[in-house]
């Protein structure tokens, strides 16, 4: 029981990390799908760990020594059908639970950034290049950036992701899930960001010894602020 004397400490070091986890505060349609089955996920695990808890701490009680009971090993019971079919039908059932909206998920965003030439219609279209260790942005008028992907607010984007060199992995955790940068291969990421702001990009994947270094920013704006930038910015 000692140690729950640290669980006080444990929990308000927590509370005062300030720690943000950026998959968990989305700045996209697609990412706040991905937050939202983060969250189920959550919560069907601490469900299972709560009932967990309660049930060892309840037989842990009932069956504890006492004076009466030194010595005294309690029957064995042979079987119970209800408790073995409540055992195998709540898992099945959790993970049903869990599987239904993951794959429903999984299937509508892979369509969604894969799907032919109605990829790019109504979208902002950009071409992101990956190599060691850098990004480059082009946009439709030709535009590009190096240090910065910029779109506009509520509107969607289209990236056709590649690689010049070896596998990469583009990844804004706060607007989407990552997608792979292979040589040799176009993949597809489609989302809409719906919050204007500046939020960190990195490379994924471990590819070399600049890996650390390969970042740019995401930066969402008004679509008159991204017009603007369009025309006077860039290389």
């Amino acid at each position: 029981m000692r140690c729950l004397r640290f669980v006080p400490l444990i929990v308000l070091v927590t509370l005062l990390s300030g720690c943000q986890i950026r998959v968990l505060n989305p700045a996209s349609d697609t990412a706040q799908t991905q937050s939202n089955l983060i969250y189920l996920s959550f919560g069907l695990m601490m469900l299972v760990l709560i009932v967990v808890i309660i049930l060892f701490t309840r037989f842990v009680y009932k069956y504890r020594e006492t004076g009466e009971r030194i010595g005294c090993i309690p029957g064995d019971k042979k079987e119970n059908k209800l408790y073995e079919i409540i055992w195998t039908v709540l898992p099945v059932l959790l993970l049903v639970v869990l599987a239904v909206p993951t794959v429903k998920a999984t299937y509508d965003l892979t369509y969604k950034s894969a799907a032919g030439e109605g990829f790019k219609q109504d979208a902002v279209n950009v071409q992101v290049e990956a190599r060691q260790f850098a990004w480059t942005f082009t946009y439709e008028n030709g535009k590009k950036s190096h240090t910065e992907l910029v779109l506009p607010v509520d509107k969607k984007a289209a990236l056709t992701i590649s690689s010049v060199d070896v596998v990469h992995s583009f990844w804004v955790p706060r607007l989407g899930g990552k997608m792979d940068a292979i040589p040799g291969k176009k993949t597809h990421l489609a989302f809409v960001p719906n919050k204007q702001g500046t939020y960190q990009g990195k490379c994924a994947e471990f590819c070399g010894s600049g890996h650390a270094t390969m970042r740019f920013k995401a930066r969402v704006v008004s679509e008159d602020e991204y017009e603007k930038w369009l025309r006077t910015e860039g290389e």
